[in-house]
């Protein structure tokens, strides 16, 4: 923590982020469904009802969240979509940054919800559309379905232990070419 910051800000600074560092584990070890407060409390050195002090629910304690990973992914994700210059460029960019996401180590991550960049995919697709990588197309149609096709891609691969070079190539190969076998 930075000394120039009084301490009791710093104090709250980390005790906000032991409450989201708790609850990050405990989602990805139970579920965001099955876990619950009392769970995330647990995980932590904190008073039960310091908790309150800083969230309302486990719903905003996963805004939080998502707010969090969409601070890390908007440059992970933008940088190698506006580099692309072809179709499968952008698709693989957009893939191999949702299923690599954390630590690198060719793993799908436990959880990836990527539904907090769902403006800037939106926003590249409409340039990419513009700068002819692909057809004219709904480009809030098109975000969509890759948010929720790199969803539950990841979710399956975690669960399955998944490479994600392979779900990178899965997926960006099912987006450029369809589910039609070759002619």
């Amino acid at each position: 923590m930075d000394a120039a910051i009084p301490k009791r800000q710093r104090i709250k600074q980390q005790n906000r982020q032991f409450i989201l560092d708790a609850a990050r584990q405990v989602f990805a070890e139970q579920g965001y469904g099955a876990a619950t407060i009392r769970d995330i409390i647990r995980a932590t050195p904190l008073a039960a009802g310091t908790f309150y002090n800083y969230f309302t629910s486990k719903e905003d304690v996963r805004l939080a969240l998502d707010a969090e990973m969409a601070a890390v992914l908007r440059p992970y994700l933008s940088e190698g979509r506006a580099q692309a210059v072809t179709a499968e460029e952008f698709l693989s960019a957009f893939f191999s940054a949702a299923f690599a996401l954390k630590g690198g180590t060719g793993t799908v991550p436990a959880a990836v919800d990527l539904r907090a960049g769902f403006e800037d995919l939106r926003t590249d697709l409409e340039s990419a559309i513009a700068r002819g990588l692909f057809r004219p197309l709904d480009a809030n149609a098109l975000a969509a379905a890759l948010l929720a096709a790199a969803d539950a891609i990841a979710k399956r691969l975690a669960a399955e232990n998944g490479d994600a070079a392979k779900a990178t190539e899965e997926a960006t190969l099912m987006f450029l070419r369809g589910v039609q076998p070759p002619a």
